[in-house]
């Protein structure tokens, strides 16, 4: 297998930088919940979003492949003096079956060391 670096694509060719992520658990349903927060938003920053073909998912790439989401929910957060200004956006997405959990962890290990990120308790 060729290394590849771990990348995020809502619109393909356009890659996003992760800010945070959190794992949580549903309180009523169990399942495993993936939260990502972007503090900004390449496809948005050109309003790429409208020139290119849209994924209609997330789009995680690492070397063992990708794995195609479907985000849960999508917030956009705005804030600033005139409340205009994007301060982040949080995606959720849910992870039910084990070994796809487990394929979204390496995932994750992947893209935190290739950027310098580091688990928090």
């Amino acid at each position: 297998m060729t290394s590849t670096t771990p990348s995020i694509q809502f619109f393909s060719g356009i890659y996003e930088e992760l800010s945070n992520v959190s794992l949580r658990r549903g309180k009523t349903s169990g399942k495993r919940i993936v939260a990502m927060t972007f503090n900004t938003l390449q496809a948005l920053e050109g309003f790429n979003s409208f020139t290119k073909p849209s994924l209609n998912s997330m789009l995680l790439t690492d070397e063992e492949g990708e794995i195609n989401v479907t985000p849960s929910s999508t917030k956009f957060i705005f804030g600033g003096d005139e409340g205009d200004e994007l301060q982040r956006v949080e995606c959720q997405f849910e992870v039910e079956k084990d070994d796809h959990w487990e394929r979204v962890m390496r995932f994750l290990h992947r893209y935190a060391e290739a950027n310098g990120m580091e688990y928090q308790g």
